[in-house]
């Protein structure tokens, strides 16, 4: 069968890499023709069947509303290819992971010529934008979710979903990162023994505009104080981006600033605690296990803006599983380098706050459903097809 599957940032990426991995195990003859990254390429590269990448994610991806605005010609350019390049293919069906600016467009369009269409990763319509729900039962034959919160949710609105646990498991279980050894790790990055901070500012331009600054006066201030001064922070860099979009913040601080592209899960893990800017990396965070603090920051504009229209208590999956706060999200104006010092001390230095926090990712883990999702997902978009 032929696959059309579009992932539209890094997250989408690895969960199109893994289901694709699934599709491939489950379906010996599959197809597969994609929007992603690299991660999708590699699984692709290995079993050369289908036609492959159509574009990279990276080549465009923004943040914010007025980023959207501003980049709405191309915007609309791309999704005029998509449209074509997906009649020209004329796939079995059409697999739209997360994205929901875009590939609601796309769903509308498939749906309307016929094409059998699947919604992996559900948008986000249980913190804002529920109006979309409609478009969902409209234009979606299936939707695949991944958060048990999401359960009840869906139900009440009456959209059938399939539910299969969530894939982040598999993808940090299975890392090599989780399996090499700290020895290891230190030798191949050339660094030495010391306490880490991950420093995780997100994959987007406008995020690291926006976090590195505070990241960085963080930094600076805990280095400072005599029991941190053997510190180190390690910035994870994202696949999308190059050492010019963060070598501004790091000079003249490279004796205690490190740059590593493509290894958040072993920064993540090899560190004492994060930062991370919210997102999927912080349940990544909370999978692997390591104290975390969340932060986020937009411009005045968007932040209120976001402010209207979301409606949950809090911005971090972790957050939203338990139903309660596990770990703290310092948000827009709270979010400074005095505050972010102050909670990397507190996980640090008092050890009742840490391990409660680390007893709450074990719930969160347990919730998430055990390993396997990806391959499950993919074997009932496969049974959904035949259907």
């Amino acid at each position: 069968m032929k696959y059309y599957i579009i992932a539209g940032e890094a997250s989408g990426d690895m969960h199109g890499s893994n289901l694709m991995k699934g599709i491939y195990e489950k379906d010996k003859e599959a197809d597969i023709r994609f929007w992603g990254g690299n991660l999708m390429k590699d699984v692709y590269d290995g079993h050369q069947t289908g036609t492959g990448l159509v574009h990279d994610y990276k080549e465009g991806a923004v943040i914010g509303f007025m980023q959207v605005i501003l980049h709405a010609g191309r915007f609309l350019k791309r999704f005029r290819d998509c449209c074509s390049d997906i009649m020209q293919w004329n796939p079995d069906v059409v697999i739209l992971i997360d994205y929901p600016g875009f590939n609601f467009r796309i769903a509308e369009f498939a749906h309307k010529h016929g094409l059998k269409t699947f919604y992996y990763i559900a948008p986000k319509v249980w913190a804002s934008r529920e109006r979309r729900v409609k478009k969902i039962k409209a234009y979606v034959d299936k939707l695949f979710i991944i958060f048990p919160f999401e359960i009840p949710y869906f139900t009440e609105k009456d959209v059938q979903f399939i539910y299969k646990g969530n894939p982040l498991i598999d993808a940090v279980d299975n890392s090599p990162a989780m399996q090499e050894s700290r020895n290891d790790f230190l030798e191949r990055t050339g660094m030495e023994d010391k306490p880490f901070i991950a420093l995780l500012p997100g994959s987007r331009n406008g995020e690291i505009k926006t976090m590195m600054p505070v990241f960085m006066e963080f930094a600076d201030k805990m280095i400072k104080i005599p029991e941190y001064s053997g510190y180190n922070f390690l910035i994870a860099g994202a696949p999308s981006r190059t050492t010019d979009d963060y070598a501004p913040y790091i000079r003249g601080r490279e004796n205690y600033v490190r740059l590593i592209f493509d290894d958040s899960y072993a920064i993540i893990r090899n560190s004492e605690a994060a930062v991370v800017n919210s997102g999927t990396a912080s349940l990544e965070t909370a999978i692997i296990g390591t104290p975390q603090v969340v932060a986020y920051k937009s411009s005045p504009i968007n932040f209120m803006i976001a402010k209207k229209i979301i409606r949950i208590k809090f911005i971090s999956l972790g957050n939203l599983i338990l139903n309660r706060l596990c770990f703290r999200e310092l948000l827009q104006y709270y979010f400074d380098s005095g505050n972010v010092l102050g909670e990397i001390r507190r996980i640090l230095e008092d050890e009742s706050y840490r391990n409660h926090m680390l007893s709450d990712y074990k719930e969160i883990r347990e919730a998430l459903g055990g390993k396997g999702a990806s391959f499950a997902v993919a074997e009932s978009m496969i049974e959904a097809m035949k259907d």
